[in-house]
């Protein structure tokens, strides 16, 4: 089973081209021009073994919102994508990850169903270069395209390392939830 895809957006704000092989090595090549959202990428790629290239361009010199935004939604489309018809998969998981004085907890449920429920205790308007409030919004956009529930949680008093918590978290759980563990559809309905 040949699970990657190679999808692409275009819009008035953005040009993405996002390539994802979910049975990879956890290799990455990641540039949105929003340095600690690049960093969130890479530590998603590297901690969930899935290669992630994203090659964003956005109107960043008005902010970030677009940007990420914009691959929040076409990440989810190329998992969408990768994952199929998804049978065999473990289908639901969850992670717990500690960065040093801080907590995040991620559980995920590859339902086919798109639900996103985050709750962040971050205290600055931003984390490096992002905006710290969009860190919820790319979630909503991944799920709202991936077709997955999500749930997370984090605590903490260092924002950096509450959302690298949530990213790695996502990472692990995904990682988990992809797995293959038998050639059935997951579902008492027979589809997902």
């Amino acid at each position: 089973m040949d699970r990657k895809s190679n999808v692409s957006r275009t819009t008035s704000e953005t040009d993405i081209q996002i390539e994802m092989n979910l049975d990879g090595k956890g290799k990455y090549n990641i540039s949105t021009g929003v340095n600690f959202f690049n960093h969130m990428l890479e530590a998603f790629s590297k901690h969930s073994m899935i290669d992630l290239v994203v090659d964003a361009k956005g109107d960043i010199e008005i902010d970030d919102h677009h940007t990420i935004e914009d691959v929040g939604i076409l990440l989810g489309e190329a998992f969408r994508q990768a994952i199929g018809d998804k049978r065999g998969i473990k289908r639901m998981a969850d992670a717990t990850v500690p960065m040093d004085e801080s907590v995040a907890k991620v559980a995920i449920d590859i339902s086919g169903r798109s639900y996103c429920n985050m709750e962040f205790d971050f205290t600055n308007e931003k984390i490096g270069d992002m905006t710290s409030e969009i860190v919820v919004h790319f979630f909503e956009s991944f799920v709202s395209s991936a077709k997955l529930n999500i749930y997370g949680v984090s605590k903490g008093a260092n924002d950096h390392h509450q959302a690298e918590a949530v990213f790695k978290a996502f990472a692990k759980s995904l990682k988990e939830a992809i797995k293959i563990e038998h050639d059935e559809i997951p579902s008492t309905k027979g589809v997902l």
